[in-house]
């Protein structure tokens, strides 16, 4: 299946749980927990490939009949502005890829989009809505600390050498190494000054995920495997302890 196919059928998904759902609410012990990942990432570590191999076993492990799993990453934002009547170039004033702050006060200053702030909370509340109805993998948005307190969620970190980082880079964006470098370097920076002024937290301490995993060291088959084993077996013990 290709990427588009992937990308289609998740905004279908998407746009039916969207309208679909209650809002988010506040959970007990005593909410379901429905099972949900999300990968936080070094550029260039590889989440777009493990999120294309985690569907398909997803769908045949955990999935469920009428619902299946979808992986959302920047889709997510394009399809938030889409049906709020927002241009989607404003895109770039959001969490991850947005543009500094002094930009951001004059382009509210003069009329050119609503405030960060509420953009920002924006896309937190249709995170929340999504990880509730489960069978989402989100990548990137700090979604791991969005929903710390959501049941059912698998928090995982990829990392990998610059080396092999650069070389994907170069693949994925048909440029020099100097060129991917910077490319790397500057996304870096730029999630983990998000994650550090918005929610006072650094984006590699491994202690905010269930998993780290080295896709140097670990093939992306075995990856997979592994978080879907993790997964399965947090679901679980959730459901053990409804049941206590």
């Amino acid at each position: 299946m290709s990427s588009h196919a992937y990308l289609d059928q998740g905004l279908t998904i998407l746009n039916t749980r969207l309208n679909a759902a209650p809002p988010p609410q506040k959970f007990s012990q005593q909410h379901r927990a429905n099972p949900f990942i999300t990968i936080s990432r070094e550029t260039g570590a590889g989440a777009a490939t493990l999120g294309r191999l985690l569907l398909p076993m997803l769908n045949e492990t955990l999935g469920q009949e009428g619902q299946g799993w979808m992986f959302l990453d920047k889709d997510l934002l394009r399809h938030l502005l889409t049906t709020r009547h927002l241009p989607e170039r404003l895109a770039a004033y959001l969490p991850e890829d947005r543009v500094s702050e002094i930009q951001a006060v004059i382009g509210e200053l003069v009329g050119l989009h609503p405030p960060l702030w509420e953009l920002e909370q924006q896309v937190r509340r249709a995170i929340l809505q999504i990880a509730e109805t489960g069978r989402v993998i989100f990548a990137g948005r700090a979604a791991h600390l969005v929903t710390h307190n959501v049941p059912g969620g698998l928090h995982v970190r990829l990392v990998a050498s610059l080396s092999s980082r650069i070389h994907r880079i170069m693949t994925l964006l048909n440029c020099s190494a100097a060129a991917a470098e910077a490319h790397i370097m500057k996304t870096d920076l730029t999630r983990g000054r998000y994650v550090r002024t918005s929610f006072d937290s650094d984006i590699a301490d491994p202690h905010a995920y269930d998993l780290v995993i080295n896709t140097d060291r670990v093939p992306p088959v075995s990856a997979v495997r592994m978080m879907v084993q993790a997964l399965h077996d947090k679901v679980a013990s959730l459901s053990k302890a409804d049941v206590g």
